[in-house]
């Protein structure tokens, strides 16, 4: 019929029936070799890229403060061990607008065992022997009793006046304080500059404030990194609780699915709610806060972010958010409560084949160690990459002179033109930087990096995806099961995957790395143009954000439909794509049915896991049970271990939960094949549960919307009788 034909061109021709087809093909080839060589060869260069910045990067640069010798403070089995502190010799240097610009303050700079406790000019200290040698802490080496002060001056072994200093991210910062509206250091509102001169505590004030310019992110950075020494191992904690949690969920999933979808479903409804109630309690509680009825956007970017905790907005925001997400739970769950009765047999039917390949479920740990490994070497490297530089150093001068900020070397300074044309100049470390080869491309190295982060992670990803297509699709072809199953189909799949689909799984992976590494681009490109007030740039970089986000999401799709008809068939990427693209568009009223809602529920899952244990590590990071209140560590940002324990369970759980995702796709497309190859008669019977199928005809039955998937059925077999009388 004219229909039928227009309705096969479109949607492509459907499967006939094989007798000979048992499910994964064995007799296989590879497939999609040039992508195979060139993913190697791009590893081989990846690691090429590691090994030159291991060789040429040192992450001392990052940890330790570095003195005018581009020396590392503290550094251990070094004689600046117990050197921690940077001290600077004139900190009112460092309010030149050049330190804005060179990260970096004209003034001698060097490692100390502690920061001034009084103020000492030079002068005074010069007088008394006790003092001096006080004195000679901060000074360089080489200061004896014998030489004079203008000698000590001139050469620049030595400060010219001390301050009361405080330690500030191991740097020793002038203690300003205030007292009755005036600025004051080591509660004096002056000091003797050490020239004489007496001068106010405030004139300090910008010389910190722009030496701490370049370190203020730092700060919190620090912060949060001596947040997880003090509490990694109540991470790991949390996160092996979330793992066992969500095995036990996957485990009572295999065994009373339908119970535990609807308690799943209470549950996470029910830990919404409790978040709510929470919020607005503390909402509550702060009314009669002084200071906590100050507006988000008045209170403005703080480095503290428990600040924001204390502001009445922040919980009414956090509760109107779960409201919203709680209503839309509940509107979906009673629109969908008949497909919700589908997707639970579906899920049944996922259960009863994770049982037959009870492998599968630790296979998920597998890919867990891959993937961070894969993030392991991509950070190490990130990291001696960004520490590769060379030390430059650069001349420093008070008085004009033609050779400021020109490079120079330490070494040899004080005997150089540069010297004797500027007597009072000093060679200081600068910056890390350099002017090589391997310098002017070390951005392109960063860009290799990360691209390369994204398509080892994806093929990671793209593997276990095939490996578990191929193990529940051998369940599913088995006429007899589990006799007619392979004896371990995880491995077989795996090793099916590996030795004949590298290519395939590379080429796949390519395709969705080169989408996100787009997308990362237009969010730099969107962090660099904040600034600027072009509406139409704006809007351009807003849609182009959100296709390429719709873009990933639709090939991640099509890549997951194509792993699993690669595993089966064993064909190339491009024709499995194809066939899987077509095998949907013709069941279409069945992906929106079944696959999307059953996504749902699992999804559900994950929202369960993911508030269980992220309540539990709130109650005992913020030390709001008395019972933990003595156990749980002392930390500066108690959100820094819950945010990680929540992110890291949401990971966990979403690594057992994907092997019942993958499961019920791999399960559906050979539902929807196995529709189109048999009739359920004797000589042509269904591979389907029995359960399974009867669920899934009576819904279509009393379903009108469900009409059209009849209607595509009854053509595809007629087609396919026609096909027969004609034979």
């Amino acid at each position: 019929m004219p229909e039928d034909e227009e309705y096969f061109g479109k949607n492509g021709e459907p499967r006939k029936y094989d007798p000979a087809f048992k499910g994964p093909i064995q007799n296989r080839s590879c497939t999609d070799i040039v992508c195979c060589i060139f993913f190697i060869l791009a590893i081989l260069g990846y690691i090429a890229v590691g090994i030159l910045a291991w060789s040429q990067g040192d992450p001392r640069k990052v940890i330790y403060p570095t003195d005018s010798r581009g020396q590392f403070c503290g550094q251990a089995g070094t004689p600046l061990e117990k050197k921690r502190m940077l001290f600077y010799f004139n900190i009112m240097k460092c309010a030149s607008p050049m330190v804005l610009l060179e990260f970096q303050c004209p003034t001698t700079q060097m490692c100390v065992e502690k920061c001034p406790e009084k103020f000492l000019t030079l002068v005074k200290a010069y007088t008394n022997n006790k003092d001096f040698d006080y004195y000679k802490q901060f000074c360089k080496e080489g200061v004896t009793n014998s030489m004079g002060i203008p000698e000590i001056l001139r050469l620049g072994l030595c400060p010219a006046m001390l301050t009361p200093s405080k330690p500030f991210t191991r740097r020793c910062f002038p203690a300003l304080g205030q007292k009755g509206g005036v600025i004051t250091v080591g509660n004096s509102s002056h000091f003797d500059d050490g020239s004489g001169t007496i001068r106010d505590a405030k004139d300090l004030m910008d010389g910190v404030k722009n030496a701490t310019v370049v370190i203020e992110a730092r700060q919190v950075v620090m912060k949060i990194f001596e947040d997880y020494t003090q509490s990694w191992y109540w991470i790991l904690l949390g996160l092996v609780i979330a793992m066992l949690t969500s095995l036990l969920f996957i485990v009572l999933l295999r065994f009373l699915a339908g119970i535990m979808i609807w308690i799943m479903v209470a549950l996470v409804i029910l830990v919404i709610g409790y978040g709510i109630f929470h919020c607005y309690m503390e909402y509550a509680a702060l009314k009669e806060e002084p200071g906590a009825d100050v507006t988000l956007q008045e209170l403005g970017f703080q480095t503290d972010l428990t600040i924001y905790l204390q502001i009445r907005q922040t919980w009414l925001a956090f509760m109107i958010i779960l409201a919203i997400v709680e209503v839309i739970i509940i509107l979906l769950l009673i629109f969908l409560r008949k497909r919700i009765l589908i997707a639970v047999a579906l899920i049944k039917e996922a259960s009863r084949a994770i049982g037959h390949v009870m492998s599968s479920l630790f296979y998920p740990l597998f890919t867990f160690v891959l993937l961070a490994m894969v993030i392991a070497y991509w950070a190490v490297t990130a990291v001696f990459l960004s520490t590769s530089n060379e030390p430059i150093y650069k001349v420093f001068n008070d008085t004009e002179c033609e050779h400021s900020r020109k490079t120079c070397d330490p070494a040899n300074f004080t005997t150089s033109p540069m010297k004797y044309q500027c007597p009072d100049s000093e060679c200081l470390f600068a910056f890390y930087g350099g002017e090589t080869v391997y310098h002017k491309y070390l951005i392109g190295l960063q860009f290799y990096n990360v691209f390369l982060f994204f398509w080892c992670a994806n093929f990671v990803t793209a593997m276990g995806q095939m490996t578990l297509a191929g193990a529940f699709s051998s369940y599913y072809w088995a006429f007899v099961k589990p006799d007619d199953m392979p004896a371990f189909p995880v491995f077989s799949s795996l090793g099916r995957s590996l030795r004949y689909h590298t290519g395939t799984l590379a080429f796949g992976s390519l395709i969705l790395s080169i989408i996100q590494i787009i997308r990362v681009l237009l969010e730099y490109l969107d962090h660099k143009l904040k600034g600027a007030h072009n509406k139409f740039t704006k809007f351009l970089l807003c849609c182009l954000k959100c296709c390429f986000w719709c873009l990933e999401k639709c090939i991640k799709f099509l890549n997951r439909n194509a792993y699993i008809m690669v595993a089966i068939y064993g064909k190339n990427f491009c024709t499995a794509a194809k066939d899987a693209f077509f095998l949907l568009m013709r069941n279409m009223i069945r992906v929106a049915v079944l696959d999307k809602v059953t996504d749902f529920l699992l999804f559900l899952g994950k929202l369960l896991i993911v508030g269980l244990v992220g309540v539990f590590a709130f109650f005992f990071f913020s030390g709001r049970v008395k019972a933990f209140e003595n156990t749980a560590p002392h930390l500066h940002y108690y959100w820094v271990p819950i945010l990680t324990v929540v992110v890291g369970s949401y990971l966990i759980a979403h690594g057992f939960f994907s092997v019942y995702a993958m499961c019920v796709d791999t399960l559906f497309l050979c539902f929807c094949e196995d529709l189109e190859r048999n009739d359920g008669s004797a000589a042509r019977p269904h591979y389907m549960s029995s359960t399974l199928h009867e669920i899934l005809w009576k819904n279509e039955a009393e379903d009108p919307s469900s009409s059209s998937a009849q209607e595509q059925d009854d053509k595809v077999k007629q087609q396919l009788a026609q096909e027969e009388d004609a034979a």
